[in-house]
């Protein structure tokens, strides 16, 4: 797909993957619409012909804004970027309910319900994009992020149904699965503290603006998956082929926290 000149509607939009996705986008020529809770950080982030809306996008009034406003402005959404998510670390058995409903609205409703808010939109043109932004953590379970990981997966299995719904209606869609990321995703993740050994991992983290940049050669060559880095690609097909050593492993590393 050629982003310019497309209307890209971004999620989580004030930071992290959701604030280089729309300098990377504007960048190729796409006219954008960015929403986060932070209207100060949506200001920062956007160049002068964004649309921003501010708001909470698990709740429905927000939702149907965000949807309304871009196609009064433009007329049309062609990329729908759902980005917004955070992490929970707690033990799956131990984690308060309303922590996980909390997660799951987030991280899986809101990404589906703003979908079924544009999709219509694209089914009627026969035309656009749908850009799930899950993690490596939904192609292979992080004992110390199990209910994040169930819902990146979900989302994966969403994408990948959806594909196979809207194929004859000129709708594609793409699952994104970032390994580390340079963000603030471990500061704003609820649940307290990550183990040691995750936080020493970050040292191999990827750039948000490079991970923009795998999203949007994604979305120009209309990928199915994206996987980055690449090298994530290799931790996914030993936890395929070997479950019980990777397992083992990971185990360990959870027990040091």
């Amino acid at each position: 797909m050629r982003i310019d000149g497309k209307v890209v509607l971004i999620t989580g939009a004030s930071q992290g993957i959701g604030a280089a996705c729309a300098v990377e986008f504007a960048s190729a020529g796409g006219r954008l619409s960015l929403t986060a809770r932070s209207a100060e950080g949506l200001a920062k982030v956007a160049r002068t012909d964004a649309l921003i809306t501010a708001g909470d996008i698990t709740q429905e009034e927000t939702r149907r804004a965000v949807i309304e406003r871009t196609l009064e402005r433009f007329g049309c959404i062609d990329i729908l970027i759902n980005n917004a998510g955070a992490g929970l670390y707690r033990p799956s058995w131990d984690a308060p309910m309303e922590e996980v409903r909390s997660l799951l609205e987030l991280n899986l409703v809101a990404p589906l319900a703003l979908t079924q808010l544009a999709v219509p939109h694209m089914r009627a043109r026969r035309s656009g994009m749908i850009v799930n932004v899950g993690s490596i953590a939904g192609k292979m379970t992080l004992p110390w992020l199990t209910i994040y990981s169930v819902s990146k997966c979900a989302l994966g299995a969403l994408t990948e149904g959806m594909r196979m719904e809207l194929r004859r209606d000129g709708v594609h869609t793409m699952i994104v699965c970032p390994g580390y990321v340079q963000t603030a995703f471990q500061q704003n993740a609820r649940g307290g503290p990550p183990p040691p050994a995750m936080v020493r991992g970050r040292r191999f983290a990827i750039t948000p603006e490079r991970c923009a940049v795998a999203i949007r050669k994604g979305v120009e060559r209309e990928a199915r998956t994206v996987v980055t880095p690449r090298s994530g690609w290799l931790l996914i097909g030993a936890m395929r082929l070997f479950p019980a050593f990777v397992e083992a492993r990971m185990a360990a590393m959870n027990q040091t926290a």
